[in-house]
């Protein structure tokens, strides 16, 4: 069961091979029996997913399919409001965020046929890149346990890694889908800020905020973008853009694509060997025919720091009350990073706004006219222990923090699609991983460059 993809499980499940109640109840069995240890849930609805699962077997059975997603086991990072179960985005408090509907990358999924097997851990509030929570535990690496999972959509990834889901949602706001995905040795997809709704789910960053998938292949990413992609009334950021058909062009070559590894700054202070596993996956990249070429990029650190401004005052504004009400209950460094946003004046947020379009506009510019595609490194080391980077004041781990995700944070800021896979492994089990960056709105081209990777 554990080598199942969507893929896979779909066609073994559409040529009667397996039920979606067999494959459902094999998912809730490895997850009772290891997710003690791992700890990628909050919340486990087997009452509801076997109920879920009876119906969709009785559609096969009527001769109707909902697609490739009918009957495939599925979970969701706890901030996703699902009516009936709790949302408690990794607080303390049972039901922290609530909705007066369903999220909208859950009910698509739902309405394809997927099985929603429950809520999964996560950074407190989505503050947090490697794993670690004090109300629900902290998320074990499936590779290598006592090793951060990465966050915040710590659980998604482990869940995924582990077995326990085939696919799983995550947000990124500043690179909570890819640094998890990098940490577990899964596909992580952050796609273009608008691409996919963010109604129903709990905001970190309005302005900042992306919803994805965590999967197993890239393919199996293409599949999961292709459903919840689109306009969405409910969030006002969703664009009208039209949803290609992600998984018609993955087999197309990629030979004569031109992809551009930066010269500066991606490359400063990571590891040997996460270096070495993304120049060797270049190598590959251009042995299928693509075009690698050395790219200058506009130092990312001022569009770094004004992101930084928007995100701290929105955090602030849209936690205030628990920040306000409830203090003593939050994690010291969360509690640290939510304060500093309500020292921002209006006048430095509306600033950082504005600058942010003038870099997103000029990166696009210079960069995306001369390559079609950037290809870097998504973390600086192989994940790391989960204590060491919990040791020190609440002012030590904010500052590793930011050093961790420094990779995948300009992006947010960028709004640019960005795609997270494995390129290798430690002898330890630790992941290695690749970042592709694409032009905005051109999912299709990240999607394809990493399934032609992986497939080698």
């Amino acid at each position: 069961m554990s080598d199942w993809t969507i893929a896979t499980l779909a066609r073994a499940i559409a040529a009667r091979k397996i039920s979606p109640v067999e494959a459902t109840q094999e998912h809730l069995a490895r997850i009772e029996r290891l997710d003690g240890r791992i700890r990628a849930f909050i919340t486990v609805d087997a009452e509801g997913a076997l109920a879920t699962a009876r119906a969709l077997e009785a559609e096969l059975v009527a001769g109707r399919s909902r697609g490739p997603l009918h009957g495939v086991p599925l979970a969701h990072k706890d901030l996703c409001h699902v009516p009936g179960l709790p949302t408690s985005c990794g607080t303390l408090t049972r039901e922290y965020f609530t909705s007066p509907f369903e999220c909208t990358a859950v009910a698509r999924l739902r309405e394809a046929g997927a099985v929603m097997l429950g809520k999964l851990n996560m950074a407190e509030l989505a503050m947090g890149p490697f794993g670690d929570n004090a109300h629900h535990g902290d998320v074990q690496n499936p590779r290598r346990e006592g090793h951060c999972a990465g966050g915040s959509s710590s659980g998604s990834a482990a869940a995924v890694a582990a077995g326990f889901a085939l696919a799983a949602l995550g947000s990124d706001t500043g690179g909570s889908i890819r640094l998890p995905a990098a940490c577990c040795g899964v596909v992580g997809l952050k796609p273009t800020y608008g691409r996919v709704s963010r109604a129903g789910a709990m905001p970190l960053s309005w302005s900042l905020d992306h919803m994805g998938p965590l999967t197993r292949t890239v393919a199996d990413a293409a599949t999961v973008l292709g459903i919840i992609a689109g306009y969405d009334p409910r969030d006002a950021t969703s664009s009208r853009r039209g949803v290609p058909y992600y998984e018609r062009t993955l087999e197309t070559p990629i030979a004569g694509l031109r992809v551009g590894v930066a010269e500066n700054y991606y490359f400063d202070g990571i590891t040997d060997e996460m270096a070495g596993a993304v120049h060797a996956a270049l190598r590959a990249i251009e042995g299928l025919g693509a075009v690698v070429t050395q790219v200058r990029l506009p130092d990312p650190q001022p569009l770094v720091d004004v992101s930084n401004v928007i995100s701290r005052s929105e955090s602030a504004t849209i936690h205030s009350r628990v920040l306000r009400d409830r203090p003593h209950e939050l994690q010291a460094a969360v509690r640290a990073r939510l304060d500093t946003g309500f020292h921002i004046s209006a006048h430095d947020y509306l600033q950082a706004l504005r600058l942010r379009g003038r870099f997103t506009r000029a990166f696009v510019r210079e960069v995306f006219g001369e390559v079609d595609l950037l290809v870097l490194p998504v973390i600086p080391e192989p994940a790391p222990a989960l204590e060491a980077v919990k040791a020190g004041t609440a002012d030590e781990i904010v500052a590793r923090m930011g050093r961790f995700s420094r990779l995948t944070r300009p992006f947010n800021g960028l709004g640019l699609p960005a795609l997270a896979l494995p390129c290798g492994a430690l002898s330890d089990s630790r992941p290695l991983a690749l970042q592709i960056v694409g032009r905005p709105f051109d999912e299709a081209t990240v999607l394809r460059l990493g399934h032609a990777y992986q497939r080698g």
